[in-house]
């Protein structure tokens, strides 16, 4: 990988690498020993900076990205590449973002080009720890870059996360590469074909970066909030257990059990990844005047009834067609 360092935020400015399709078979164990770049002047070990801060080593190039290397996967693990990250973004949405990148290259079978980093800006905060000596900086929010200009049609995507935590799934902070050049003051792909940098910089859509095979595929962003007045997206949906309320999302795929007798609508998501879903009791088929199955499929409703918990998952079980209504009634 290569990148730009920060003297000033002792961290990288930007990082960019290639991922390509020798993370599928890439498998060497993890280094966990952190290094300091021989390149950048360093007094001391960063280690006592991060040590008991309440933040995270982030990598950003990510070490599994890199594991058909030893070489390319130990140069990750230089404070080079590290940024402060709050454990709810390092080991949450930021892990799920870098696991999205791998499976779209991995089902894709294509190279993907990757710049990440930190937005630098002034006055932020720096780690605070008795022996700190490095003035490392907090970064607000870290972004992620990505191209693909190896397929039938180039295609180009960010993300931006805030350094804390982030509950909806990876697609919902996906954002065109433009807004990100217009935060960080970064001109991404410069030596791209200028039409080609054009287009690819103003997309924002995650669903054309999914392949067949990868078990996400499929999947919808959540319904941002806010929604109209009691009504909640399916991420939402777990702060409202026990309660009675309305929750919306699109159904992405159908499950029907003769074991339960029952038939399950996946929101949003697919099982077993759902972040929320709908039961409908085979007894209660004929309060439909439609087959719930196939009629609801690929649609955006609401549902409304109490919310309860099975293995962990928000459900609502609905009784008939009218406790279930189709988005565009709700928005009209």
């Amino acid at each position: 990988h290569v990148l730009v360092y920060s003297p000033e935020h002792r961290q990288p400015k930007w990082t960019a690498h290639l991922v390509t399709p020798d993370v599928v078979t890439g498998n060497l164990a993890r280094v966990d020993t952190f290094l300091n770049d021989p390149l950048v002047p360093a007094n001391g070990n960063y280690f006592d900076d991060y040590w008991f801060s309440g933040y995270d080593r982030g990598h950003l190039v990510p070490s599994a990205d890199l594991r058909w290397s030893r070489d390319a996967m130990t140069a990750t693990y230089y404070y080079s590449n590290i940024s402060p990250q709050k454990p709810e973004l390092n080991r949450g949405a930021w892990a799920e973002l870098e696991d999205w990148v791998r499976r779209t290259v991995r089902y894709g079978g294509g190279r993907v080009y990757i710049v990440t980093g930190p937005v630098l800006e002034d006055g932020l905060p720096v780690l605070e720890t008795p022996k700190a000596t490095h003035q490392v900086r907090i970064p607000t929010r870290f972004f992620k870059v990505l191209a693909d200009l190896d397929g039938p049609e180039p295609k180009g995507i960010a993300f931006l996360m805030e350094n804390g935590l982030n509950d909806h799934p990876v697609i919902s902070y996906a954002v065109p590469i433009d807004s990100v050049e217009r935060l960080t003051g970064i001109d991404f792909f410069a030596a791209v074909d200028d039409a080609v940098e054009d287009r690819i910089e103003a997309q924002r859509d995650p669903k054309v970066w999914y392949h067949e095979g990868d078990p996400f595929f499929g999947e919808m962003e959540p319904i941002p909030p806010p929604l109209p007045r009691g009504m909640f997206n399916t991420v939402q949906a777990k702060h409202h257990i026990g309660n009675v309320a309305t929750i919306c999302g699109t159904v992405v795929s159908t499950r029907r059990t003769a074991k339960a007798n029952a038939l399950y609508l996946n929101m949003d998501r697919m099982h077993p990844h759902q972040d929320f879903y709908v039961t409908v009791w085979d007894h209660n088929g004929p309060n439909f005047s439609y087959d719930p199955e196939t009629y609801l499929q690929d649609r955006k409703v609401c549902v409304t009834g109490k919310i309860t918990v099975y293995d962990g998952i928000p459900r609502i079980s609905v009784n008939n067609e009218s406790e279930i209504m189709l988005w565009e009634e709700v928005e009209h």
